[in-house]
């Protein structure tokens, strides 16, 4: 844990989607050790027992709370759960998402999975900023920060749901951050490139010879680790950052240049 003098996110409280692995639990971690309280959300109860457990091993605060973002009554449950365990809402990192349909032609993509992208990658995004921004509001601000990814800043092929749900986390971040910008609830996304998270890994599985040619196109020469993007992540959500909205933030190792 950081000294208490050096923690940035001292008496905030912060809810975490998907933050129960990866880059979620990667941030969790971090929002704990800057001194906030921690809600993490997602789906998985065991997961998210043992991301609490690691949080309280480390002199952190956290809870977690089962959630499906796609659905409303979920996720009011979970903005709720937070408020009254915590007493507020000051950030929100809406990180939880789902891969799609890897190397298939929007011809022969499968429709139940193009839902499935779009139900949790763009309509939980829109939900959980719809039932946040009302709490942070009575706590006087705060700041969301929206999992996007690399693939939300550039085209590409053969994932046609998946980069649509990211293109989608940007203009939605840049429209939300223009409609509460002057209530000092700062909104910003998290464009993240090839990460070492349990997702990347699956899907290169799936390709191994892919991986040294994804490799290659990364200027720096390798994949992040989850911390490297919670780093960022840290940042857009103190006061560091506080003049810093509607922003969508690529975390690529120079993928993206």
């Amino acid at each position: 844990m950081t000294s208490t003098q050096s923690k940035r996110l001292a008496g905030k409280v912060a809810i975490v989607t998907g933050g129960n692995s990866g880059i979620g639990l990667a941030t969790a971690q971090s929002f704990a050790s800057e001194g906030a309280q921690v809600m993490i959300a997602a789906r998985r109860q065991a997961d998210g027992d043992a991301a609490v457990a690691s949080i309280i091993a480390a002199g952190g605060e956290a809870a977690f709370i089962a959630t499906d973002v796609a659905d409303s009554a979920s996720v009011r449950r979970m903005v709720q759960a937070t408020v009254e365990c915590f007493g507020r809402l000051d950030i929100a990192f809406n990180n939880a998402g789902f891969p799609g349909q890897v190397d298939a032609l929007i011809t022969d993509a499968d429709e139940q999975r193009f839902d499935q992208v779009m139900g949790v990658n763009v309509r939980g995004v829109w939900l959980c900023m719809k039932y946040q921004i009302p709490e942070m509001l009575k706590a006087g601000g705060g700041s969301i920060i929206n999992c996007s990814s690399i693939t939300g800043l550039r085209g590409g092929q053969r994932s046609s749901a998946y980069y649509t749900s990211k293109h989608a986390v940007v203009g939605m971040t840049k429209a939300v951050a223009m409609e509460f910008a002057a209530q000092n609830v700062r909104v910003n996304a998290i464009c993240p490139g090839m990460v070492m998270t349990d997702m990347l890994t699956g899907a290169l599985a799936c390709a191994p010879e892919k991986f040294e040619m994804l490799k290659s196109r990364i200027s720096m020469g390798r994949l992040a680790q989850p911390e490297e993007v919670a780093d960022a992540v840290v940042w857009l959500a103190c006061d560091e950052s506080r003049y810093v909205t509607g922003v969508a933030l690529p975390v690529d190792g120079g993928m993206s240049i």
